[in-house]
């Protein structure tokens, strides 16, 4: 398991510029042309600027997209190439396989996530009032989409039906959950699809953390994505378990 963990890690550490430090650049992007345009328009908290409000999404954002893209790519790759079966063929349990696959998308969403943060420290005072909520929502955050990578990279035949679960599913749910606003922005209607939506838990839980405020309770947000997580892992280990698109 050990081994398969560290052959995962060193799979996107070794591309690092694409796997690193291209979301930072992406997300650094974006805090500086939101912020530049709506600083002095928006106002969502007392006494945060706009430009501090958009941190925390942005991190979670990003730390969301990298650990499902982690392990899905992973997957899907070894699938069309073929080489998948050399992973099988190892006295590996199921549980394992799933463990390593997973820690592997934590650790990459986690190190994208902090190194976010790292960077917008030179840009923005970002407070931190509750770090043990940041810290246990990064890695639910983490576990729930690297977990969601796996499912989608058994499912996946091709690299194209990855790509549409990632521009379709993955993509839409991250920029809807409240990344660049806040829900009471928004009319009644959608206050209510948006909550709806896991990935509005996550990103609101996490940004509590950092300020103190939120728009729901962050008891009602991780006890939501912790619900999601555990539902994820039972699903994904029980395809792993009966060999779904992988020993059939």
């Amino acid at each position: 398991m050990y081994t398969l963990f560290k052959k995962e890690l060193l799979r996107f550490w070794r591309v690092a510029f694409q796997t690193i430090a291209s979301p930072i650049l992406t997300a650094l992007l974006y805090l500086l042309i939101f912020s530049h345009v709506l600083e002095s328009h928006v106002k969502v908290y007392e006494q945060v600027s706009y430009t501090a409000f958009l941190v925390p999404g942005l991190m979670m954002m990003s730390l969301l997209q990298n650990a499902f893209a982690n392990s899905s790519s992973s997957l899907i790759q070894s699938k069309v190439m073929g080489n998948i079966i050399f992973l099988l063929l190892t006295p590996l349990t199921y549980l394992e396989f799933f463990v390593a696959f997973l820690a592997a998308s934590m650790i990459r969403g986690l190190v994208v996530g902090l190194s976010i943060y790292l960077v917008a420290l030179c840009l923005v005072d970002v407070p931190t009032v509750h770090p043990l909520w940041i810290i246990s929502f990064a890695l639910l955050g983490s576990a729930l989409l690297g977990t969601f990578g796996v499912i989608a990279g058994i499912w996946a035949d091709k690299f194209d039906q990855m790509a549409a679960f990632q521009n379709f599913v993955i993509m839409p749910l991250t920029f809807l959950s409240g990344v660049f606003y806040s829900i009471h922005s928004l009319p009644p209607f959608w206050q209510a699809v948006s909550q709806l939506n896991p990935f509005f838990y996550m990103i609101d839980g996490f940004r509590y953390g950092f300020f103190g405020q939120s728009d729901v309770s962050p008891w009602l947000s991780v006890s939501v994505v912790a619900v999601f997580v555990l539902a994820l892992a039972w699903l994904c280990l029980k395809m792993l378990k009966s060999g779904y698109k992988l020993r059939s």
